[in-house]
């Protein structure tokens, strides 16, 4: 369990920014090149990386160099992780608004 925590501390650290959040949005349409994702940003491109780096520590980005181009690709399966620590938490909730309806409409809970 720690190193699941640890996972997804990383990818909610990396998520927090408004413009990682943008690349990652971008990303989701497909690859395109750091000089193509920088463009949309506005910010030098050395700032830039320092997102770009970010993003790749954290396994949500992996990039693949060719040349003088260095391609960014989403890694989805990261973006799993997410989705299964969510699920878990929506089963949370809903199990505790259940119990909290059953308590509020079943006259035999309401008693000491």
């Amino acid at each position: 369990m720690a190193q699941y925590s640890a996972e997804i501390d990383g990818v909610f650290v990396a998520l927090a920014d408004p413009t990682r959040r943008g690349v990652i949005r971008r990303l989701g349409r497909g690859p395109t090149s750091v000089g193509d994702l920088a463009r949309e940003f506005p910010m030098t491109l050395p700032s830039f990386m320092k997102h770009v780096r970010t993003l790749e520590a954290n396994g949500l980005i992996r990039t693949v160099k060719s040349g003088r181009v260095r391609t960014c690709v989403l890694n989805r399966d990261r973006l799993a992780l997410l989705e299964d620590w969510l699920a878990e938490q929506r089963l949370i909730w809903e199990e505790r608004t259940d119990r909290l309806e059953r308590l509020v409409t079943d006259p035999e809970e309401q008693q000491p």
